[in-house]
């Protein structure tokens, strides 16, 4: 899973910046973005560093999920200790992506979006409640 509901916007911000994506939130009982196929992602080595891309492409497993993803109960297995292009912050998003701070929001939304579909289809439970959290 990407954060956790309840710590995430507390952990993830500077005190300037509490508002950055107060209406993201990762959601229970997804998982989608651990579906980490590289066919879907060609563009790995324009935001990951030789070092992470060589970590990443490590930890593709059968059908493209990562292989550190408990499929029972959709959770990390090394949650606490995930690699940095694991992690949905604020910090993280701007050196990785080069967007802008107050871009945050609804960049992290639209690749959450693009991923539920990819992985669970448009009209999926995940989707569905992914909507309904951030506000959709």
């Amino acid at each position: 899973m990407l954060g956790d509901d309840k710590n995430f916007i507390a952990t993830a911000f500077t005190p300037s910046s509490p508002k950055i994506m107060a209406t993201w939130q990762c959601i229970k009982n997804c998982g989608a973005c651990c579906n980490l196929n590289p066919e879907e992602r060609p563009d790995l080595d324009l935001y990951l560093n030789p070092e992470e891309l060589e970590e990443y492409l490590s930890m593709v497993g059968e059908g493209g999920w990562c292989i550190n993803f408990d499929h029972e109960s959709r959770e990390c297995r090394i949650y606490e200790k995930r690699p940095r292009f694991c992690r949905v912050q604020a910090d993280i998003f701007v050196d990785m992506y080069d967007i802008e701070p107050e871009e945050l929001n609804d960049f992290a939304i639209d690749c959450c979006r693009q991923q539920i579909e990819g992985v669970y289809g448009d009209r999926s439970l995940e989707m569905l409640r992914f909507d309904q959290a951030v506000g959709i």
